[in-house]
């Protein structure tokens, strides 16, 4: 069993930057896959990126080139930086582990997640 708990959203304006942190609990975190989701309001849940335990991403096309997902495995943490941050960025951010090898970015793929954090960027 994983917990997970998010941190770091906020209120950014537009162009801004965010750091959002995941910390897990447990002693295997890098057997984990994880991942990064989001919903805004009235909207599913969608897939942000993905990390494998060894360090390869996988992004959703909406946030390439300006999130970037890492890890540090010595201190169960994965982290999202969000650069040139959009108003249609706002939404809950949530982290999610499952086992595995690659970075799928598959709600249905994740059996561990966290409460969600929110993050608003003004216009």
């Amino acid at each position: 069993q994983v917990q997970l708990v998010e941190s770091g959203g906020g209120l950014v304006q537009a162009g801004g930057s965010l750091r959002l942190s995941c910390a897990a609990s447990g002693r295997t975190f890098n057997d984990y896959v994880m991942g990064w989701f989001r919903q805004a309001p009235g909207k599913e849940r969608e897939s942000v990126g993905a990390i494998s335990g060894s360090g390869s991403t996988s992004y959703a096309d909406s946030v390439k080139g300006r999130f970037a997902i890492s890890r540090d495995n010595a201190k169960n943490t994965v982290y999202l930086q969000m650069n040139s941050l959009k108003p249609e960025d706002t939404a809950v951010y949530y982290c999610a582990a499952r086992g595995g090898y690659y970075p799928v970015r598959v709600v249905q793929e994740y059996a561990y997640w966290g409460q969600g954090t929110q993050v608003t960027i003004s216009s």
